[in-house]
């Protein structure tokens, strides 16, 4: 069977409309769910720092660090503090929907905030230290077959989050209960590669932009990536989970949502400027460098497209054994 299959083709926009002139920011602010170091707190600075550099926005764009939840946290602040400000945004990944499914983020669901756009894409891997005693997909497997529980896995999120999925799909589609793994939680991706370095666990199922630094360093080995076709550049040589005999993707789309209160024009300010961001040339080449691939989702398309996406991850959270939220 063919898991989270769900990465539909982007709408590419190749010229933004002007920017709404009936709202400015002021002190604007990008929050990121999460502490320093892994995909949010990525996808905050690298656009905020774009959308400054370019003229897009003209306020300087703070980034504030939110941990708690993977996401929860700083969902339950918009709706409780900021319901009609027009001044924040929050990142967002495939991550935060897959919470939302599943009832995390408390009585609130992907119908309470307004969703603005994607930036960029990336894709889940499985990585180990350099000197692992799995130097295949296929050694990985075949400790989890012999014993479920002996392999210490640890990522961003708790049991049932995104970075649980990648090795309970493979898991499942080896045979193996994906409910007896042994998993670590930790607050952010950052966390976790310190982690996987510090011998504390040994297996990341992280995303390709976190581990791109630590793979060209050479402190990494990754043992397949969760993408259609193999990844360019550092990742050329990485086999696909696929290629390994085990049919999972896990595509990240990584873009942000605003508060539910703001008024049309506010959101159509901050759609904007995405759509002009994405456009952009030197957006495109710092968006590859960061190993992000484009994914130019923008205004009621990727609204449409957050909340498919979650109710898709109920039906999956269902497959696997996981509570979901029923909305």
């Amino acid at each position: 069977m063919r898991y989270a299959r769900w990465f539909t083709a982007a709408v590419v926009l190749c010229s933004g409309p002007a920017i709404a002139q009936d709202f400015q920011p002021r002190n604007p602010e990008c929050i990121a769910p999460a502490a320093p170091g892994g995909g949010f707190d990525l996808t905050c600075r690298l656009t905020s720092q774009k959308l400054n550099d370019l003229g897009i926005v003209e306020p300087t764009i703070r980034t504030t660090n939110m941990p708690g939840g993977i996401g929860a946290v700083a969902y339950n602040m918009i709706q409780a503090q900021r319901r009609n400000d027009p001044n924040v945004i929050v990142a967002v990944s495939t991550g935060s929907w897959v919470n939302l499914a599943q009832g995390k983020f408390g009585r609130f669901s992907e119908n309470d905030v307004r969703w603005l756009g994607a930036v960029g894409a990336d894709y889940g891997v499985l990585a180990v230290r350099k000197d692992s005693r799995f130097k295949t997909m296929e050694d990985f497997v075949a400790a989890l077959k012999e014993n479920v529980s002996s392999v210490a896995i640890g990522a961003g999120g708790t049991v049932g989050s995104q970075d649980w999925m990648k090795p309970a799909l493979v898991a499942k589609a080896a045979g193996v209960d994906p409910k007896g793994m042994r998993y670590l939680s930790y607050e952010g991706g950052g966390e976790a590669l310190a982690a996987l370095l510090g011998g504390t666990i040994e297996a990341l199922p992280g995303d390709a932009s976190e581990m791109l630094g630590q793979l060209e360093a050479g402190e990494i080995r990754v043992l397949a990536t969760f993408s259609a076709e193999r990844l360019p550049g550092a990742y050329a040589d990485v086999p696909t989970a696929k290629e390994a005999g085990y049919d999972v993707e896990w595509p990240i789309v990584r873009g942000f949502y605003a508060p539910p209160g703001i008024k049309d024009a506010e959101y159509t300010y901050w759609t904007d400027a995405l759509a002009k961001l994405n456009a952009n040339p030197e957006w495109q080449k710092a968006r590859t460098e960061q190993g992000l691939f484009e994914y130019d989702l923008v205004g009621p398309e990727f609204d449409a497209f957050a909340k498919k996406r979650t109710q898709d991850f109920r039906a999956l959270a269902a497959e696997v054994g996981l509570p979901t939220s029923g909305k």
